[in-house]
């Protein structure tokens, strides 16, 4: 039998290759998306997204994702759950392994998004989802009428943090330095500070998660230079997120300090016939909108792309 080429193999199903799911497939190439966690990536777990145009009153995440999912399938793009684990360049066709097996496309966008980042303490890995959380959304309602801690000091540990909110009796934000969220978001604070719902610790580092008996009781801090211990049900990490680009390591694809992917205006890669769009690509906005219409731009980039193969090939 003939190996199978794909038209297009997109790495991820967030919203930015969603969308660009839906531009290929209208344009008839064919497209196959390779998701490791969960469609709609981060934007699947998000509480509730109130800047993407179009949603007045806000539309919850889950929603969002799951209405790109459905418009992307109706015009025939097909999602799989896989792990891609390399890339490889072998001239018109690119090889991806996805679980181990070989997969070959003409062109690839690359659209993995971002993953929460770890503060590395004792602790943290041990009683992940057993006490310690990256997801509000998630694991928020586990935690009516207990005590949190939330790690962090931007926007998402703000957010997050007044989200919780809602179910906590009480939390203690732990802040590195001091608190870097957008001013509205700091008046939003100071309002549960006011309130004694949020008390803020500033200029303190978590030193270590402990657990009693398998349930996490305190975290170890530094406060001002002094030892500390903060009593707690659950903690909830928020300090950044990191590029998923772990596999594009000695591939070709050239990333930038921090990991993300270089690209051109057209959003092509080093590679020729791999394009990167959303949260992965350097000088991204890490904005579910600007993802979505990167998404649209790769899928232009590639029909291009294709259509020029075409040329050279006749």
């Amino acid at each position: 039998m003939e190996e199978k080429i794909h038209d297009v193999v997109m790495v991820g199903a967030g919203p930015s290759a969603l969308a660009a799911a839906v531009y290929t497939t209208r344009e008839d190439i064919q497209t196959v998306l390779y998701e490791k966690g969960v469609i709609g990536g981060l934007a699947a777990i998000t509480d509730q997204v109130d800047n993407y145009p179009g949603f007045p009153e806000g539309i919850p995440g889950l929603t969002l994702a799951d209405q790109l999912q459905k418009q992307a399938e109706r015009f025939g793009a097909e999602i799989e759950f896989g792990d891609v684990s390399a890339i490889h360049d072998d001239g018109d066709v690119k090889t991806l392994i996805v679980d181990g097996v070989k997969v070959k496309a003409k062109t690839v966008l690359i659209a993995t998004g971002s993953d929460y980042n770890k503060i590395g303490v004792p602790g943290e890995l041990e009683y992940y989802g057993r006490g310690v959380h990256y997801c509000a959304t998630c694991d928020g309602a586990f935690y009516r009428e207990k005590r949190l801690v939330v790690v962090g000091g931007g926007n998402s540990a703000i957010q997050e943090a007044l989200f919780l909110t809602r179910f906590t009796t009480h939390i203690d934000l732990l802040v590195r330095s001091t608190v870097k969220a957008s001013e509205v978001l700091q008046h939003e604070l100071q309002k549960f500070v006011d309130e004694g719902k949020i008390t803020v610790h500033l200029n303190t580092t978590t030193e270590e998660i402990v657990a009693v008996e398998g349930k996490v009781k305190s975290v170890n801090v530094i406060k001002n230079g002094v030892p500390a211990v903060i009593e707690t049900d659950g903690v909830f990490v928020f300090v950044g997120l990191k590029p998923n680009t772990s596999f594009l390591k000695d591939s070709g694809v050239e990333l930038d300090e921090q990991g993300l992917i270089k690209t051109d205006k057209h959003l092509a890669t080093t590679m020729p016939g791999v394009f990167a769009s959303g949260d992965v690509r350097s000088g991204a906005t890490m904005q579910i909108a600007s993802a979505v219409g990167e998404g649209a731009t790769a899928a232009l980039s590639i029909r291009e792309y294709i259509d020029g193969q075409k040329i050279a090939v006749s």
